[in-house]
């Protein structure tokens, strides 16, 4: 029997209309008469796990409003080390020009660049097949399930109410992998898991348009060094 596809985009629909409802309903009862004593409406908090400035742009535009927003760049996966750079001095420079950033405050966070974390992680050394795999393959889901347990862990400890990550835009992304791992994150305790597919109602389409229109740098692969080769030996082989 053919597994039934989850609708992530319909999840994450329903998430945002909650949180609306409840915005809706503080910022009513501040202005009642005798509302006098009632706090002001703070958005929930959100730990954004980012790999780069393009993947970065739709997903600020679009949960902006929802959220405090705090992107947490942690990505050893990234070869070579100047490309590791390139790519995060591309977000510093992007977020203070993108109103959607600067006009709610979004923060980032830069962890520790380790390659050999991520070696660790996917076990390419111990099992060399993994090496030759195309995207979507045991390789990506260990590197998805790798970055993704570190924000966790890191919004865990810093008391957020929600993590996610900027993964799923890219249409090269497996959606059902990335967030059966949040879920599971989730069930540890802390911080809520953001089910989405951000590549979904032309959000892809929108991070290209931004890109575009604020000229960043658009990586021509994945990030690590056998989505490099790969994709260099495709172009090879299609030349």
């Amino acid at each position: 029997m053919e597994k039934q596809k989850i609708n992530y985009q319909k999840i994450l629909d329903s998430i945002l209309s909650g949180i609306a409802i409840e915005k809706s309903a503080a910022e009513l009862k501040a202005r009642e008469p005798c509302g006098g004593t009632a706090t002001a409406y703070r958005k929930p908090s959100l730990l954004l796990h980012a790999c780069c400035a393009p993947c970065s742009s739709y997903v600020i535009e679009y949960l902006a409003a929802y959220f405090d927003i705090t992107i947490l760049y942690y990505n050893p996966n990234i070869y070579p080390p100047e490309e590791y750079s390139r790519r995060l001095s591309e977000l510093q420079k992007f977020l203070p020009q993108f109103p959607a950033a600067f006009q709610n405050s979004v923060k980032l966070v830069v962890h520790d660049y380790n390659p050999q974390e991520y070696y660790n992680a996917v076990k390419t050394e111990e099992e060399p097949q993994l090496a030759e795999e195309a995207e979507r393959g045991e390789r990506c889901r260990r590197c998805y399930c790798f970055r993704m347990k570190h924000a966790y862990e890191y919004a865990l400890a810093e008391k957020f109410n929600w993590f996610t990550t900027t993964l799923s835009i890219s249409p090269f992304k497996d959606a059902d992998k990335i967030n059966a791992i949040g879920k599971d994150l989730e069930q540890h305790g802390g911080p809520q898991f953001l089910t989405s597919d951000f590549k979904k109602c032309s959000g892809f389409l929108r991070s290209l348009q931004l890109s575009k229109e604020y000229g960043l740098y658009r990586q021509q692969y994945c990030g690590c060094i056998y989505s490099k080769i790969n994709t260099e030996n495709a172009r090879k082989t299609h030349s």
